[in-house]
């Protein structure tokens, strides 16, 4: 499967797994409990700086990027028409800073190191009789078909525009569709055939 890891390297990539993960969970979570549009303008604009921290790494984060941006259009005017502005910033400023903090975490660690760490945090669970391994290795996947499908999207919309000179847009939902369909199957068998052993 494709992946949104960037091999250029960048100070965040030095810091190890288990600290990333971490400081995003507690720092995504005081974004949250922040209500202040002042306090939020300032917390996004501290995410926003690190992520552009990243340089070239950030090349394999665009297209992540504009659909955040796309997002954060539509919530805003959702929240313009229902006549709640303010709410409408707050929200914006949350899921944008939120947001990035993830998608730093996500170019500059790879998917089995964030296994590792959570096969690690998982270990006490093993005294209840919870196969740990496995439920960090489902995590795993899950994180790792995010980032497939940015990529197979990334990939079938630069075809398109090679071949037309427009992007796809809903016009690759279809062949998107299939090819994660058949991702999916051929990580299915691998997985029934390995675990199987």
């Amino acid at each position: 499967m494709g992946s949104l890891y960037s091999e250029h390297r960048t100070w965040l990539h030095k810091v190890p797994a288990g600290w990333k993960l971490g400081l995003l969970v507690l720092l995504s979570t005081g974004i949250f409990w922040i209500s202040a549009p002042a306090w939020l303008g300032l917390a996004c604009a501290l995410c926003t700086g690190l992520y552009l921290s990243l340089g070239k790494a950030m090349a394999q984060g665009r297209r992540l990027l504009r659909a955040l941006l796309i997002a954060a259009a539509l919530v805003l005017a959702f929240h313009a028409v229902m006549q709640q502005p303010l709410i409408g910033v707050v929200s914006v400023l949350r899921m944008v800073g939120a947001s990035l903090l993830s998608m730093a975490l996500t170019l500059t660690t790879r998917s089995s190191e964030l296994q590792d760490v959570l096969e690690r945090l998982l270990t006490p669970l093993q005294r209840l009789g919870v196969r740990t391994d496995r439920f960090a290795l489902q995590v795993a996947l899950m994180l790792r078909f995010i980032e497939h499908f940015f990529v197979v999207w990334k990939r079938l919309d630069d075809s398109h525009r090679l071949r037309t000179g427009k992007g796809g847009g809903f016009k690759l939902l279809a062949p998107l569709t299939i090819q994660m369909l058949q991702t999916a199957r051929r990580v299915a068998d691998t997985l029934d055939v390995r675990l199987g052993e």
